[in-house]
């Protein structure tokens, strides 16, 4: 990765703002094992290699098989590099995500990810509110992150992120604790969070969309091609560069399975995007 790539606070880190999204490493619906392991692990270990020092998990991806594969990877990590995990969810017998929100369901998962990726304490761990599985939704989140922050005051969880949040929620959260990051469904075309970005930026959170090149249904534009061909890169790229340039709070965690895909991602630090290229791409959402 270029030195070009700038950095932002996560918790007691200051992190390269092009991390690592690890739920494509499990199988389909993010169930069960990847159908080449070896590759899942050569992924992980060249995302290091090139500079990767911010690694986005859950033990509910497989379950459990991103977090064993990061630990087959990596294990014993080297300095500075952060994993941040997130708990609050299960999943069903049909592969369902289904809340988990209890005092036992906290612990559980905190154990769980701590297991699994061979740590005695978790850099980060994102609280995800479910009262929707779908998107935020209003509701208290008192109890699950009261419950976490115990965790975190018995030396298993180092800082606190929100996760699938309301800015109402965000609000609630920083009274009860010192929350270190918002992770919510953000890219090119889905920005109902462009007010909550800005206000974080204000106060020094760091913001992580995930989903940040469409997620299950890429992104798709004429406008997103043209921009790629007037910079001379992939349309995915362009996506990732928008949203360096949308905040410098933004920390952006693509993943794949792909080396070669990986490069490209991490490539996008050295892309510039002119300001007719931004208003462009920004004009996106007003024409639906």
């Amino acid at each position: 990765m270029t030195d070009r790539a700038d950095r932002y606070t996560l918790g007691s880190h200051h992190v390269r703002r092009i991390g690592y999204g690890a739920m494509q490493l499990a199988g389909p619906g993010v169930l069960g094992p990847p159908a080449d392991r070896r590759a899942a692990v050569a992924v992980l270990r060249d995302a290091v290699e090139q500079g990767v020092d911010h690694i986005d998990t859950s033990d509910i991806y497989g379950p459990h098989v991103t977090n064993e594969i990061i630990r087959e990877a990596l294990h014993p990590y080297r300095d500075g590099l952060v994993i941040a995990t997130k708990v609050g969810a299960v999943r069903g017998p049909s592969g369902s995500w289904e809340p988990a929100t209890t005092a036992a369901d906290i612990e559980r998962a905190v154990h769980d990810n701590l297991r699994n990726l061979g740590l005695e304490v978790l850099d980060v761990v994102n609280l995800r509110a479910m009262f929707s599985a779908m998107g935020p939704a209003e509701g208290s989140i008192e109890a699950p992150l009261t419950a976490l922050l115990d965790l975190q005051r018995r030396g298993l969880v180092r800082h606190i992120g929100l996760s699938n949040v309301a800015a109402a929620q965000v609000d609630e959260g920083r009274r009860l604790a010192e929350i270190v990051c918002v992770q919510n469904h953000y890219n090119l075309s889905h920005r109902s969070d462009d007010a909550l970005i800005d206000e974080l930026a204000r106060r020094g959170i760091a913001f992580v969309p995930f989903f940040p090149l469409g997620g299950f249904t890429p992104l798709q534009s004429s406008t997103l091609d043209a921009v790629a061909r007037r910079v001379g890169a992939t349309p995915m790229q362009v996506a990732l560069a928008w949203l360096l340039r949308r905040s410098p709070n933004v920390l952006v965690i693509p993943g794949t399975r792909s080396t070669a895909h990986l490069r490209e991602n991490l490539a996008v630090s050295a892309l510039t995007l002119s300001d007719g290229d931004v208003a462009a791409l920004d004009g996106l959402v007003a024409r639906g």
